[in-house]
């Protein structure tokens, strides 16, 4: 039995879909009032435990006869308010996950994120070999993930069998507009500005074959970077405003301009009691180069990433056609 944390995410619905294609018996965990995806309802032999990942009671009843747990389960927000909140659960509910694992000698992989990746020299690749500092880094979710790695590290050092994964950013056509969907959908209203920062992006198909690979493999004690290829905001945004028949955004939107804008988001938030439209993470990280080096992942599962033109030209037509 395989258990999925997190199957009612983008990530986790499509690693549980692909695992139901292949014949397997998974059982996925969700909160209660948590709604099973449309992409999970014709497999029958998912069967959904409700479990929330700081009732240890619940997760021992899940991890019942599992032998591998995929833990794709996290809680991502941007707002300054669940900072603290999103760290301790985020770092909690793996601590809780890595103690059962370590107990019933079951196999996991951790889904982490370049978000807990650090920083490589300018005109260097980023590799696993880099690591945040913790100590000046203000994003909460970046926090949480390089927190809930070292919770694994942990376990790994009293005898887990344990990988982890750190995708980049995942795009695919079932994210509709939340998440990476937003991207698109900000381009489809007619984004006008571009940045001129750089990042990772990867398909979540290929994601899932790459955890699926390396949980079928005698790999362990290990960690991935998963990112298929490195783009610049400007040529992403263009290729998406292509894929809608649109003009590129045009007007390059530089360092300072992102930080007025950030500044202003957090006055209306604040005035409109409604999330800030853009916050002050996103306005610094979009200007920022990152790109990240694939080659380990690629000589561990020998995959062959999916073009992202191809990914993006995907997530258009779906989106075209609602």
């Amino acid at each position: 039995m395989i258990l999925i944390t997190g199957a009612t995410g983008f990530l986790g619905s499509e690693l549980a879909k692909q695992l139901a294609e292949k014949g397997e018996q998974i059982r996925c965990t969700k909160r209660a009032n948590s709604i099973i995806p449309l992409l999970l309802v014709p497999y029958s032999q998912i069967e959904w435990a409700d479990a929330d990942m700081l009732d240890i009671f619940a997760l021992e009843d899940a991890l019942q006869g599992v032998t591998q747990v995929y833990h794709c389960a996290a809680w991502v927000s941007l707002k300054q308010a669940d900072k603290e909140p999103m760290i301790s659960t985020n770092v909690a509910g793996t601590a809780n996950l890595v103690n059962l694992c370590l107990d019933r000698d079951i196999k996991l992989v951790h889904v982490s994120s370049i978000a807990a990746i650090g920083h490589a020299k300018p005109g260097e690749l980023i590799t696993e070999n880099h690591h945040l500092e913790s100590s000046t880094e203000n994003d909460g979710y970046a926090i949480s993930k390089l927190e809930s790695e070292m919770e694994v590290w942990r376990g790994i050092a009293e005898g887990l069998n344990a990988v982890i994964v750190n995708p980049s950013l995942i795009i695919g056509a079932n994210a509709g507009t939340l998440g990476s969907g937003q991207l698109f959908e900000t381009v489809r209203k007619g984004l006008k500005f571009y940045t001129e920062g750089t990042a990772g992006f990867v398909d979540v198909e290929d994601v899932a074959k790459c955890m699926i690979a390396l949980m079928e493999s005698d790999t362990t004690a290990e960690r991935y970077i998963i990112n298929a290829e490195n783009w610049s905001y400007k040529d992403i945004t263009a290729e998406i405003a292509k894929g809608f028949n649109m003009p590129p955004p045009a007007i390059l939107a530089k360092a300072w301009m992102m930080e007025i804008a950030w500044r202003g988001a957090a006055v209306i938030a604040f005035i409109t009691r409604k999330s800030p439209a853009l916050d002050k993470i996103a306005a610094k990280s979009s200007t920022q180069v990152r790109d990240f080096d694939n080659s380990k992942i690629k000589a561990a599962v020998n995959i062959e990433f999916k073009p992202i033109r191809k990914s993006i030209r995907e997530i258009c037509e779906r989106l075209n056609s609602h």
